[in-house]
């Protein structure tokens, strides 16, 4: 199978050491991680994982199936860039002379929609946001007008045909239980199941 582009998104528990857990099971199949990004979800307590890999869709499908059995693991799902819309956010730093005498690249910053972050009478910082091509446009473009410095941060990215995890969980929540009882044989054997 061909090799593309996935970004996997992970609902989750927030506890101590789920970056690690997650990120051994990449280690382990020996799947390079291109982006990784971690904030809190529109649920209290439900923490969001959003990963970039390049990989065949029958290791990405097999990759989510283990992730899921992590106990703190609510739900994993892998999309292509189409079924996403997504973004990555950019700083550069710019000799602040380069702005001021060249209206050029005052003039392709606007293009791109970056706004200046700090000004300084030795360096400029600005921010955009994008897509990885056009982040590297600019990137590119800024080279040859002295960039100083370039960070890219993590994909972030919102599946298009989603209601929200959100919604799974309400609707877990007003399911009724089961309406069977199921009797635990062992309730009143407690001194004769729990000894030493």
């Amino acid at each position: 199978m061909e090799k593309q582009e996935y970004t996997i998104t992970l609902y989750t528990e927030n506890s101590i050491g789920m970056i690690g857990r997650i990120s051994g099971i990449f280690s382990r199949r020996k799947i390079n991680v291109e982006s990784l990004n971690t904030s809190p979800s529109e649920v209290e307590g439900i923490h969001r994982f959003t990963i970039l890999i390049n990989e065949s869709e029958d290791v990405v499908r097999k990759l989510c199936r283990q992730i899921e059995k992590q106990v703190e693991v609510l739900k994993a799902y892998y999309n292509t860039d189409e079924e996403l819309i997504w973004q990555e956010q950019a700083l550069y730093k710019v000799p602040t002379e380069i702005i001021a005498e060249k209206a050029s690249v005052e003039r392709l910053l606007r293009e791109y929609g970056a706004s200046a972050v700090v000004i300084r009478h030795d360096y400029t910082v600005f921010e955009t946001a994008g897509h990885r091509e056009e982040i590297d446009r600019l990137t590119a473009a800024l080279g040859e007008y002295g960039l100083i410095e370039f960070v890219r941060g993590a994909r972030i990215a919102i599946i298009k045909d989603s209601a929200g995890f959100h919604t799974k969980i309400k609707q877990f929540e007003r399911e009724e239980p089961s309406p069977e009882i199921v009797e635990n044989e062992y309730l009143d054997q407690q001194e004769r199941v729990f000894t030493m």
